[in-house]
């Protein structure tokens, strides 16, 4: 089964996603890295060259379908916010996947915010965050109701309520196989994209 991590930046999906990989002996993947391999860049530099939301989402939508594609079953695949539904949905309907959006308040995502430099290297600069902090929350905010509508066909809605990465993707790991029988359950069948 494929497990798809879906949630707004700084949500947690890539650490919670690499440590629920390990627990359930499945590769793990994150769109972001798949980008940066496939195109041989830095996320700056793919935002630069991709700066319209709806030609970025079509990219990072096909990046997705071909991990899905060329993997075979069974991975954890940690998607980065892709805010046109269009470029994913169709994959949902597959029934060897699952998709889990990771929820949290505005303040516990705030909380996790890190930054990046022009080399995708994480930093940490909480001087700088907290002078920002109301900025930071307001476009938190935003995209928690943006995503509302984008992530509506996710059916399986996990709140981290600011729970550590293990102790999430071990509820996670547990709610997994009846997840499994619901969607086996559900009858849905894969069709292509539009």
């Amino acid at each position: 089964m494929i497990l798809l991590i879906f949630g707004v930046t700084n949500v947690g999906k890539t650490v919670t996603g690499e440590i629920l990989a390990k627990k359930l002996k499945y590769p793990f993947f994150d769109l972001d890295d798949e980008i940066r391999r496939k195109f041989h860049t830095t996320l700056e530099e793919f935002m630069k060259k991709n700066p319209w939301p709806y030609e970025r989402a079509k990219v990072k939508g096909k990046v997705l379908r071909e991990v899905i594609d060329n993997n075979g079953d069974n991975m954890v695949i940690a998607v980065s916010p892709i805010y046109y539904a269009r470029k994913f949905n169709y994959l949902l309907q597959r029934e060897n996947v699952i998709a889990v959006e990771l929820q949290d308040t505005k303040e516990h995502i705030f909380e996790r915010l890190v930054f990046s430099d022009e080399n995708d290297q994480v930093y940490e600069d909480n001087e700088y965050k907290e002078t920002h902090r109301d900025h930071y929350l307001r476009e938190i905010r935003e995209d928690i109701q943006y995503v509302k509508a984008t992530f509506s066909k996710i059916q399986w809605k996990y709140f981290v309520d600011n729970k550590s990465p293990e102790q999430a993707a071990e509820e996670i790991a547990q709610l997994f196989p009846e997840k499994i029988r619901e969607k086996r359950a559900s009858g849905i069948e894969y069709t292509q994209q539009e």
